[in-house]
């Protein structure tokens, strides 16, 4: 099989060296192996995503030597795909609409019978206040169209149940292959099993208000739109695998392998962010540096 890998910024910001990394990476794997390299604009947020951003990507990518099919797959392009997606979803009783707000959950979770709250790759674990608030839609869901402009969250419970319907919460109710390492240097097969996911993700959000899919859906669905067979990212987002393994499963897709590479830090070790402009590449541009420079900064 030939190898596909991609990477995919969100045009809300100056590509920064951490980007550099994980693109230069990511093109790096897919040459060596014969295989292809795609880019992709992760553009759903239209309330922080900017074209001049967008353009720079590209400018910043072709100066580091980066090249791709054309034209990108572009996500504001492609929202009937995660429609459809969520459609599926919905017609097998696995999503429900919420209303609480990040300040409902954290006051839920805050209550002294609760304990001290639980953190996992989505934030702070929902604690299911909506889950059943609306019972006509979760027992009929084929005579509930899917509600529009809403939040839906994913039942994990249900999900995995559906995965898994005969095996026992502690065994692996899927997995997948990391070659890169994890937070605490895991690699080889990663077993998820129904208690990792009810216990440590919660019910995630799929879809947005404002939005038309949350990230975790959307990477999933474009990830197998695009036959993408290795996801090279940053370790921060290996946790969150568990959630697209598991998506991948429910929507009866290719689980691809997975890369997750160091983070580029600051003399401080903080990860580097959008907001972090000195360490932009344009500006490392503009002050005379070159690609092989941009190289050496980030270990490659």
């Amino acid at each position: 099989m030939t190898m596909v890998t991609r990477f995919a910024p969100s045009p809300t910001g100056p590509l920064h060296l951490g980007h550099a990394y994980s693109a230069l990476l990511a093109h790096d794997r897919a040459r060596a192996a014969g295989g292809s390299f795609l880019l992709r604009i992760d553009d759903l947020d239209q309330s922080r995503a900017r074209p001049e951003w967008e353009a720079q990507i590209y400018d910043d990518l072709q100066w580091l030597g980066l090249s791709w099919p054309e034209p990108c797959r572009r996500e504001s392009d492609c929202t009937a795909d995660y429609e459809a997606a969520l459609d599926h979803l919905w017609s097998r009783g696995l999503l429900y609409r919420c209303t609480c707000t990040r300040r409902d959950i954290a006051e839920a979770l805050s209550a002294p019978q609760e304990g001290a709250p639980v953190h996992g790759p989505d934030g702070l674990i929902y604690p299911g206040t909506c889950r059943w608030r609306h019972p006509g839609e979760r027992n009929a869901p084929q005579d509930h169209p899917r509600p529009r402009g809403v939040t839906l969250r994913l039942d994990m419970e249900m999900a995995t149940a559906q995965i898994g319907p005969d095996t026992p919460q502690d065994a692996p109710i899927a997995s997948f292959e990391e070659t890169g390492a994890g937070p605490d240097g895991q690699t080889g097969r990663i077993d998820i099993t129904a208690q990792d996911m009810i216990d440590g993700v919660g019910d995630v959000v799929l879809a947005r208000r404002d939005m038309a899919a949350s990230y975790h859906l959307a990477v999933v669905v474009d990830d197998a739109a695009q036959q993408v067979t290795e996801v090279t990212r940053g370790a921060d987002l290996f946790d969150a695998t568990r959630i697209h393994v598991v998506l991948q499963k429910l929507l009866r897709l290719q689980t691809p392998g997975y890369h997750h590479h160091r983070l580029i830090r600051d003399d401080n070790g903080k990860r580097l962010a959008k907001r972090d402009d000195a360490r932009a590449i344009a500006k490392y541009r503009d002050d005379g540096a070159t690609p092989a420079d941009i190289r050496r900064m980030v270990g490659l």
